[in-house]
């Protein structure tokens, strides 16, 4: 860039080849790029390899990355979330309590999750643990209608969604309660047919709601944007735009 272009990185230009590599699971490459930068990588760039290292599994580079975003914002719950997925996966309960812990005493505290969708001039909020929607049986009864055509067509719930350590059968209550699968069956619902379902959450969507509206998209074949805390998420014929990478 230099020689040939006379053009002089800034930290975009390498949290870009951070985020190339980690889609590629090129991680330990990443790594060793992070480690030749002339400077620091910035939140962004720490949180890219963090979104990788979760993606792909790699719990060493992840947890360096965690620790590096850690020291910038330690107030910030997004790199406590990220971290404890990744322990999720691998069983290591005793690690996702220990990062609560630390939560705790530092008083990090983790947004609850809203999703919004408009419909008919009003917006209509939906939170896992609010019960107050008078559409709540709908929504219900549409959900349990869609799970059971997703399960045909090979769907099954990312249990690594769910941090904590409970019964499989809690754990899949747990997933069907997340905002963002009641907002999407709302519009299911109400939102007549041809028209896109257009869902806002204010935190990144988790893995399992990120699949299950994949198949959603599939089996109603209807146009579902989800913009969350990091992307526009377009969900058309059982594929994402954002290529399973966010």
């Amino acid at each position: 860039m230099i020689t040939e272009h006379g053009i002089i990185p800034i930290p975009d230009h390498y949290t870009c080849i951070i985020d190339l590599l980690g889609r590629a699971g090129r991680l330990k490459e990443a790594r060793n790029f992070i480690n030749k930068m002339p400077c620091h990588p910035d939140v962004v760039g720490w949180a890219t390899l963090l979104s990788s290292c979760r993606v792909h599994g790699d719990m060493e580079i992840g947890k360096w990355a965690a620790d590096s975003l850690i020291e910038l914002e330690p107030q910030n719950p997004t790199s406590y979330v990220l971290l404890s997925s990744l322990y999720a996966v691998k069983g290591q309960w005793n690690e996702v309590a220990q990062l609560r812990r630390g939560m705790r005493n530092k008083r990090v505290k983790k947004e609850p999750g809203y999703s919004w969708i408009k419909y008919k001039g009003k917006v209509h909020v939906f939170s896992t643990d609010d019960q107050s929607s008078p559409f709540l049986g709908q929504i219900y009864a549409e959900l349990e209608k869609l799970n059971c055509k997703m399960i045909e067509e090979g769907y099954i719930p990312d249990m690594s969604s769910v941090l904590h350590d409970v019964e499989e059968s809690e754990k899949i209550k747990m997933l069907n309660h997340h905002s963002e699968k009641h907002a999407i069956a709302f519009g299911l619902i109400f939102v007549p047919p041809g028209l896109p379902i257009r869902v806002i959450k204010n935190l990144r969507v988790c893995g399992d709601c990120h699949n299950a509206t994949k198949f959603i998209s599939k089996i109603t074949q209807r146009e579902i944007l989800v913009r969350d805390a990091v992307w526009f998420h377009l969900f058309k014929d059982g594929t994402c735009s954002c290529g399973d990478f966010w």
